[in-house]
């Protein structure tokens, strides 16, 4: 059962827009700040945020290739242009 939860929750979470996943984290870590949790409970919302984190990377992932997309160079070319990470 915990495994079904699990990847519905997973499932949940990777149609979630970047912007929810950054405030619900938020949420997360103001949560498991507190210290007022129960230890199982305390897991269960850690388990989320490590999911969160997940998701977002690879939305901030899927993003940097969509900016790494084709673009015209000078002389009409098509030219790929990738991100800097600096």
């Amino acid at each position: 059962m915990e495994a079904q939860e699990s990847n519905v929750a997973t499932a949940a979470e990777e149609a979630m827009p970047l912007e929810a996943i950054l405030k619900r984290l938020d949420e997360v870590v103001l949560q498991l700040e507190k210290g007022d949790l129960a230890l199982e409970e305390s897991l269960r919302v850690f388990e989320e945020g490590v999911r969160l984190t997940r998701a977002g990377q690879r939305r901030l992932d899927a993003a940097e290739k969509r900016v790494d997309q084709l673009v015209t160079g000078e002389g009409g070319e098509t030219v790929l242009q990738p991100m800097s990470r600096g």
